[in-house]
């Protein structure tokens, strides 16, 4: 059996120090060369499985109706976000088939279908999930309770009230934060009851629900 002198065990982690250097340099050579340009493959595999699932993603939309792509509450920008990030992963991922793709987008559109369909059939099931809007101002007063409740400060109103095109709090009689976390201002008028509020916190003539939200 041959026995390493002490000069030979230099060499070996000479030698092994060089071959772990030169996988390094390759690895980092294929790593900027992807960077760029991976393959012909890839690239065709991207134009057709991306072609095919938007065409599976329009038609799963187009069955299941306009609703599924409003944001009138958090479910349902939930489901536009998820949908969105499906598509790429879809695209940009070798791992991630079509088919399992277009499974996941059915499975996401028929689980907000059927969230929208229990909510409009049912009240409880609609207060169990969708939070209410929420009156923060409203004619001439702010209601510093719930703007702490809701996190809104005075700041985020005024920008809310200049994107209306209001230059003064006068010219606005109501503002109220919605469920999908936008801001309605609602402009000065004569009126003296809003019924387009009934179903707002803390709005004085609203209808009383489970939630508090």
């Amino acid at each position: 059996m041959t026995q390493l002198t002490p000069y030979s065990q230099p060499i070996f982690i000479g030698f092994a120090f060089m071959l772990r250097y030169a996988q390094i340099t390759q690895h980092t050579y294929q790593r900027k060369h992807r960077m760029f340009f991976s393959s012909w493959e890839d690239i065709l595999r991207v134009v057709i499985v991306g072609t095919l699932a938007y065409i599976a993603l329009i038609f799963l939309l187009r069955i299941s109706g306009k609703r599924t792509l409003s944001k009138m509450n958090a479910f349902d920008f939930i489901v536009t976000v998820a949908l969105g990030s499906t598509l790429a992963t879809v695209l940009l991922s070798e791992e991630v088939a079509l088919l399992e793709g277009v499974t996941a987008f059915g499975m996401l559109i028929f689980l907000q279908f059927s969230i929208t369909w229990l909510q409009v059939r049912s009240e409880r099931f609609q207060d169990l999930i969708k939070a209410e809007p929420s009156l923060l101002y409203y004619q001439g007063r702010y209601i510093d309770s719930t703007m702490k409740h809701q996190r809104v400060t005075r700041e985020e109103i005024h920008a809310a009230m200049r994107d209306s095109g209001m230059s003064t709090e006068e010219g606005a009689s109501a503002v109220i934060l919605e469920t999908d976390g936008s801001f309605t201002v609602i402009r000065h008028t004569d009126a003296e009851e809003f019924t387009t509020l009934e179903y707002v916190h803390n709005y004085p003539g609203a209808v009383q629900t489970d939630t508090n939200n």
